[in-house]
């Protein structure tokens, strides 16, 4: 194991022979007697601790430790001086110095134990960042897949809301991702250090749901044997994830309204009002408003949920994405599974994005897997795939009411083409019938027309 650089910069020569006599059996030493020189030495040697008298030819002590914390990987940073004072060291710290000795009084076994004491916070420093970076990666928007424009208006809203209290409702199809978005959301808000507790509505039946969420006293139903503290009092300080929020009934829906409303609840039981600190966001797949209209969800409750209101696109309205997302799900089981696949053929590729994906992302997601597992070489084939993957030969937009062209030896982008030049003949040039016809956006639609040139039509 290489030993820590070590840069000592003094105008005195005994001084610096001195230091690094004492040192150099711990660390690889450097000296210079000028803060030019060491300016020089800092830009091409990786050092990991500075060690530096305050009186300098030229340029002090100071200003070099201010130039050395500006490099892309700073040293840790000691001041010397013989002119020792508490003001002196007030403005070295401000500088950027971690440590401050005076070289008057100067002795080596303290000096040695200071350096190891920085360079172990430093350590444990560089450790935590990259813990911090591993956690972003796995829980922030780095997690979630897309490039697509319905994806980047997705991503700008999270990063808005996020930092805020706000209320957030998530709506999308089964598998499109909606439980990664609110986990993005916590992680990325000032809660992220605090629990973030999800219920899947869905999975309790609704006598369940309610002691689920607010808890119950000992005695307050039959089997209710102990005390139960509820998801509201466990996400205390953090975010409660309601997914399935559809899902819950009418006694359910009263008292989850009264808890939006007053921050307040009763566990099942017992008439004590309590309190807590819950941001809340929920998920659902079911069309609310619908429900609201046919009397089954409270109206003034689905107004509370969607304060603010994220609506994630199905798989087969953001197929650019399907491309990355393929991608990374083969990198993820190849390593998984230590399978040599790097790659997807052509036919492959077609074959994904022609599909309409009715799982939406989970789908796509256990497809490559599968294929992963059953690939006999470095490259996904066709005969890899899921049977519907194979079968459905034409590209698909989105849905439509009208047979779409055959894809036959076009490529993806090719049939993409000819399906809008299509699209736009039928509706007489009108844009806005067109993109309705192909499922896609009017926004999408102008994009693409500038992607294939196709803005004279």
């Amino acid at each position: 194991m290489s030993k820590p650089a070590l840069l000592i910069v003094d105008d005195e020569k005994p001084t610096r022979d001195g230091l690094r006599a004492a040192l150099e059996d711990r660390y690889d030493v450097w000296v210079a007697e000028d803060a030019a020189s060491a300016q020089r030495l800092l830009e091409e040697e990786p050092v990991d601790v500075l060690l530096t008298d305050f009186r300098l030819p030229g340029e002090d002590g100071m200003k070099l430790i201010k130039r050395a914390k500006a490099l892309p990987s700073p040293p840790v940073c000691i001041l010397m001086t013989a002119y020792g004072s508490e003001e002196l060291a007030v403005q070295a710290m401000k500088e950027g110095a971690d440590d401050y000795v005076a070289k008057g009084r100067l002795q080596i076994d303290e000096l040695e134990m200071r350096i190891e004491r920085l360079l172990r916070a430093r350590a444990l420093e560089s450790e935590n960042l990259t813990l911090k970076q591993q956690l972003h990666k796995k829980f922030g928007l780095e997690s979630i897949i897309g490039e697509s424009p319905a994806m980047k208006e997705v991503f700008e809203t999270v990063q808005q809301v996020a930092p805020t209290k706000a209320t957030v409702l998530i709506l999308g199809e089964s598998g499109t991702g909606k439980e990664l978005i609110a986990k993005a959301i916590h992680h990325l808000s000032p809660r992220r250090r605090a629990p973030m507790v999800t219920v899947h509505c869905a999975a309790l039946p609704p006598t369940l749901l309610e002691s689920e969420l607010f808890g119950h006293e000992r005695g307050a139903f039959t089997g209710a044997h102990e005390r139960r503290i509820g998801r509201f009092e466990q996400a205390d300080g953090g975010t409660l994830f309601l997914d399935e929020i559809g899902e819950i009934d009418a006694t359910v829906q009263v008292k989850l309204l009264r808890f939006l409303g007053e921050r307040t609840f009763e566990r099942v039981g017992s008439n004590k009002t309590l309190t807590a600190d819950v941001r809340l966001l929920a998920a659902t797949n079911k069309p609310l408003a619908e429900l609201v209209r046919q009397g089954k969800f409270r109206e003034d409750l689905y107004f509370r949920l969607r304060v603010v209101e994220i609506t994630l696109p199905p798989l087969r309205a953001r197929r650019e994405d399907i491309p990355l997302l393929a991608h990374a799900f083969l990198r993820e089981f190849a390593q998984e599974n230590a399978k040599p696949v790097k790659e997807l053929t052509p036919e492959a590729m077609e074959a994904l994005m022609n599909y309409s994906w009715p799982g939406n992302v989970r789908e796509l997601r256990t497809a490559i897997e599968r294929a992963v597992v059953l690939c006999r070489g470095e490259r996904i084939t066709l005969r890899d795939l899921p049977a519907e993957v194979r079968q459905q030969t034409a590209p698909v937009i989105a849905a439509t009411t009208k047979p779409v062209l055959p894809l036959g030896d076009l490529s993806v982008k090719e049939a993409e083409k000819q399906l809008i030049i299509r699209a736009l003949e039928e509706c007489g040039g009108n844009r806005t019938l067109a993109a309705k016809r192909l499922g896609i956006s009017r926004r999408t639609l102008h994009r693409k027309l500038h992607f294939y040139h196709l803005e004279g039509l």
